[in-house]
């Protein structure tokens, strides 16, 4: 079986993400440069961190009248901008396609929800490969056409599976990972190949409730929201840039059964909406904290 193609409107759009000192001018600076050179700005957004004293810019145009060709954007704007104002910058071209590998475990809902936006072309992603450690969700992978993998894990054998997988990752040419419930904990090896761009899904109790039921103890204790979390990976457990949240309500009627229900739902649409920003080139990570831009 092929891997599904979807069909994508494509954009002949540049994007420039920007994070800086502050200084007066940045904004006039950039913009000059565009209008300058005929580009057509079609979205900005700028914000500064005054604690920080951090400016941040994304800034998206149309390259169909531009004068500078598009493989020499980035060393204009670095030689004649960039290095002046110290700025950390990176340009995203319509070729830019990513390539994303996602993790499962045996839960599916995450799963079906990404693959259900892939295949109705609602995301500029490439999605060749699925990686687990359970073989439950393989023929869901077969249906949709993407190679699977499974990797076993257990304490002896982890270290050398990860390596495996790093290797497979490799092979796929994969930019970013997506954790859709994988419920294994992943080790610095392989998130270090990953800085900020491994996302993960998990419920907003923490660390109130951890462990293996959050829901169950969630629903003793009577509490009237629950919610989900997305955010990037790093090696500190669950403590990384936050990308996304929400919450719904619920009250001394709902079961543990309806928590769970109400909680699944979330969590699919928050990762979704996590994975669709990293996509939209949206968020900027700067000291744990992300900038994520409308």
């Amino acid at each position: 079986m092929k891997t599904i193609k979807p069909l994508r409107e494509k954009k002949n759009t540049a994007i420039l993400l920007i994070h800086c000192p502050d200084r007066q001018g940045i904004l006039a600076t950039v913009t000059e440069f565009l209008n300058k050179n005929h580009g057509n700005i079609i979205y900005l957004d700028q914000h500064v961190d005054r604690q920080e004293s951090i400016f941040y810019m994304r800034v998206e145009w149309e390259l169909d009248n531009f004068a500078i060709p598009s493989d020499k954007i980035g060393e204009y704007f670095d030689t004649l901008i960039a290095r002046s104002l110290q700025m950390n910058w990176r340009i995203y071209l319509p070729d830019d396609i990513p390539r994303m590998a996602l993790f499962v475990s045996k839960m599916p809902h995450c799963l079906f929800d990404i693959l259900g936006r892939y295949t109705a072309g609602e995301w500029d992603v490439e999605l060749p490969l699925i990686i687990s450690n359970h073989e439950t969700l393989r023929p869901v992978a077969e249906r949709f056409g993407i190679d699977f993998h499974y990797f076993p894990i257990d304490a002896e054998n982890k270290a050398e599976q990860e390596k495996n997988e790093i290797e497979l990752l490799k092979k796929y040419k994969i930019d970013f990972l997506v954790l859709a419930r994988y419920m294994q904990i992943l080790s610095p090896d392989i998130i270090n190949q990953f800085p900020n761009k491994i996302i993960n899904i998990h419920h907003s109790f923490l660390p109130a409730f951890a462990g293996a039921k959050p829901y169950h103890a969630a629903h003793q204790r009577g509490v009237k929201i629950i919610g989900a979390t997305s955010h990037y990976v790093t090696s500190e457990l669950d403590a990384g840039p936050i990308i996304e949240q929400d919450v719904t309500r619920c009250s001394h009627i709902d079961t543990v059964e309806k928590l769970i229900r109400k909680g699944r739902d979330l969590e699919k649409i928050v990762l979704s909406q996590a994975v669709y920003k990293h996509l939209q080139r949206k968020i900027l990570v700067y000291k744990n904290r992300t900038v994520v831009f409308n």
